[in-house]
């Protein structure tokens, strides 16, 4: 049979591990489960944006040339939303992405990339730790430099 103290000291741990994994400060279990609750509605508006994809706003805007990108940079609590359609995928697109992330110095959490026909990429990223501070213009004008040096 569990003692009192047994429970008692499970739950305590159990609090301190989502008090780490919640990045709360907070010293009552109260004040962890209202911190917990924040971080998970802040984690469910990242989903939602990340699977909201293209608006239709963004699909308006589209180039009517399909092999010019359309690059947009979302900036985030901790980081990026980055989202790059095209018309058509060439071969090589996507390499040449990933390795403007990497000159920047931003690592990717997650990402959803499509590239049979058309390329689309809808990519979460952070900055490193040894990273300059950069804002979203910075990834994006990257981003499209890349871009363009791959494509001309």
């Amino acid at each position: 049979m569990v003692s009192r103290e047994q429970k008692r000291g499970s739950l305590q741990e159990k609090f301190q591990l989502l008090r780490s994994i919640t990045n709360s400060h907070a010293e009552n279990d109260t004040s962890i489960i209202m911190d917990a609750s924040k971080y998970i509605q802040t984690l469910k508006q990242k989903v939602e944006r990340f699977n909201e994809g293209p608006t239709a706003e963004q699909s308006s805007s589209e180039p009517t040339d399909p092999t010019t990108p359309m690059v947009t940079v979302e900036t985030l609590e901790k980081g990026f939303m980055i989202n790059i359609l095209s018309g058509k995928n060439q071969p090589g697109m996507l390499v040449s992405v990933l390795e403007a992330f990497e000159d920047i110095g931003l690592n990717v959490l997650e990402a959803r990339v499509t590239c049979t026909d058309s390329f689309s990429l809808h990519a979460m990223g952070v900055e490193n730790e040894e990273g300059e501070n950069m804002d979203a213009e910075a990834v994006k004008q990257a981003v499209t430099d890349a871009m363009r040096s791959w494509l001309g």
